[in-house]
């Protein structure tokens, strides 16, 4: 018998029909910890949990399973001997729409087109770009990177997807991280999907971005430390390159930061992946990996530790 801690009954709902040898707790880390949270063997690390709180009541606990697909915010939290997981694949879908959303939104001058309508202004027209045909960088050819390629083929631009080593999936080329001075001048928009990691924070430094072509467009679905946050302002306020940006350093971004009225930019508050249809996705993972668990088959998406 498993022993999993789920913080509520919608989690119990969502993660339902639970595989057989599972019992559940459930805990979302306040008030009295309930009967028998000491034997919890498999815990989760989401948006909103006390994990060092729960994790101190959990000493016999084998797996933590992330839900998010980033857990960079989870380094150095998770004890020595413990399996942690992360939700790769939840979030991709979710993800490359916000990344086609706002390529096409920057291409097709939406801002401008939306300040017009406040102010009732018919003769904004003017031309704008259009996706068909442009050559997108990809930084970053995980599940993210993968979903966005397929997304901007449809659009017929021309995806080229960067790794952190060159490689082949399937009869796709992933160049590797080295050969990006090669790679930018020819790209009319980088999108950045990489983990934050030691080798990726401020990867997307002040001579990445002037490796970058006039009007280029930068996307950063990434993290915020993942780019020279003083860098891109420059390059923004000389007018030479675009960004939509869902991740900021700091973050949350304070109101009187500058990157608010950068020109050329389109901004989100960290939403890319907040759709209505994670939470069912997240616990589907959930799910998958218990049966995995019972049934002693190894765990997927294993970024700590082996299982």
């Amino acid at each position: 018998m498993i022993t999993v801690c789920l913080p509520d009954r919608n989690a119990l709902e969502l993660t339902e029909p639970l595989p057989d040898g599972v019992r559940v707790i459930l805990w979302n880390g306040t008030g009295t910890p309930p009967a028998g949270i000491e034997e919890t063997e498999f815990a989760l690390a989401g948006q909103g949990l006390p994990l060092e709180t729960m994790l101190a009541r959990m000493p016999n606990v084998r797996v933590v399973q992330s839900l998010s697909a980033g857990v960079d915010h989870l380094s150095g939290r998770i004890p020595a001997g413990v399996t942690l997981c992360d939700a790769r694949g939840v979030h991709g879908a979710a993800v490359a729409e916000w990344i086609l959303a706002v390529i096409l939104a920057s291409l097709r001058e939406l801002p401008h087109f939306i300040h017009a309508q406040a102010r009732h202004e018919w003769s904004a027209q003017r031309p704008a770009a259009e996706l068909a045909g442009k050559r997108v960088l990809i930084v970053g050819a995980g599940d993210l990177g993968e979903q966005t390629a397929s997304r901007l083929r449809a659009f017929d631009a021309s995806p080229t997807l960067v790794g952190r080593h060159a490689r082949n999936e399937g009869s796709v080329a992933v160049h590797g991280t080295g050969e990006l001075p090669g790679l930018l001048p020819d790209a009319d928009i980088v999108v950045v999907v990489v983990p934050l990691t030691h080798e990726t924070e401020r990867m997307v430094d002040a001579a990445f971005l002037a490796a970058m072509p006039d009007g280029a467009l930068l996307v950063n679905a990434a993290r915020g430390r993942v780019l020279d946050t003083a860098a891109l302002l420059a390059e923004l306020e000389a007018g030479r390159l675009q960004a939509a940006l869902d991740v900021t350093d700091p973050e949350p971004l304070p109101a009187d930061h500058p990157l608010w009225n950068a020109p050329n930019l389109l901004l989100t508050p960290h939403v890319a992946g907040t759709v209505v249809g994670f939470p069912a996705r997240a616990y589907a993972l959930v799910r998958a990996q218990l049966g995995r668990l019972v049934s002693g088959e190894p765990l997927v998406n294993v970024v700590q530790g082996e299982y």
